[in-house]
């Protein structure tokens, strides 16, 4: 018998990886990755990691620092693992999650960090882990990967331990669908215009709206706060830019902090 949803997820990383060699991502040396997110400014990358490093400021000031030391921090969609190597750094224990184990791209790459922490080859809504096993889980750049949000929340909620904390940063946020299905639009046209795959073989949310965020609290009992990093000017400016243009609104990006509201 076919397995159509290994299937399904070979056809997906094949895709995302030839993707993101294409797009320069990847180091020749470990210092790079040490680095991370900071990157050289003639990175091919360098505007996509300035948000992640501001992302990460963000996040650390708002909720890392203030955690007691030693907490059990799930790093969701790790890719090389920069994250988990901070939350190392900052005295945490993470364990990093992703389903790409590329040497460049993937949890392989993880090698290039002096510590090592668990790795993990697993989708968001199929952990390997133990019913409330860890303090923290942060969807890094990742939550807009999801088939399905209310299964991979609750599969989330199984492995938190009481009063543990869900963080959803850098996934792309519309006030109006509309405008996150044209951007899903515009960015599967482009990947076939330049590596002649549309990269939807498996599909998922690729973004949320406000209106989600506060119904996906309801559906699965999370209270949200959420708070955001400061950009830029630039950035500040781009939904005003976008009126005058009369474009789609950009997306933003938020630090969103989920606790269970009930067991």
């Amino acid at each position: 018998m076919v397995d159509h949803h290994r299937a399904r997820i070979d056809a997906f990383l094949h895709d995302y990886t030839t993707i993101r060699h294409a797009e320069g991502r990847g180091w020749s040396d470990e210092a790079a990755y040490r680095a991370l997110p900071i990157v050289d400014p003639s990175d091919p990358l360098a505007w996509q990691w300035s948000i992640r490093a501001r992302s990460w400021h963000h996040l650390r000031r708002q909720l890392i620092a203030r955690l007691p030391a030693g907490r059990l921090v799930l790093d969701l969609g790790a890719g090389v693992g920069w994250m988990s190597h901070r939350l190392a750094e900052a005295g945490h224990h993470p364990l990093a999650v992703d389903l790409t184990v590329d040497d460049l791209d993937g949890l392989g790459a993880a090698r290039h960090y002096p510590a090592s922490w668990p790795r993990v080859r697993a989708e968001f809504d199929r952990l390997p882990l133990a019913d409330g096993c860890a303090d923290v889980a942060i969807f890094n750049a990742s939550f807009h990967y999801c088939v399905d949000p209310v299964v991979t929340l609750a599969e989330c909620r199984r492995v938190l331990t009481p009063g543990g904390v869900i963080v959803i940063v850098d996934t792309p946020v519309y006030r109006r669908a509309e405008s996150g299905q044209q951007m899903a639009a515009d960015r599967h046209a482009d990947f076939e215009r330049r590596f002649g795959t549309r990269s939807d073989t498996t599909p998922s949310i690729e973004f949320v709206t406000d209106d989600v965020i506060a119904e996906l609290g309801r559906r699965c009992g999370i209270g949200w706060t959420s708070s955001q990093a400061w950009y830029g000017w630039r950035w500040w400016w781009r939904p005003w830019r976008a009126k005058l243009q009369r474009r789609r609104e950009p997306s933003r990006f938020l630090l969103l902090e989920g606790r269970a509201t009930h067991d």
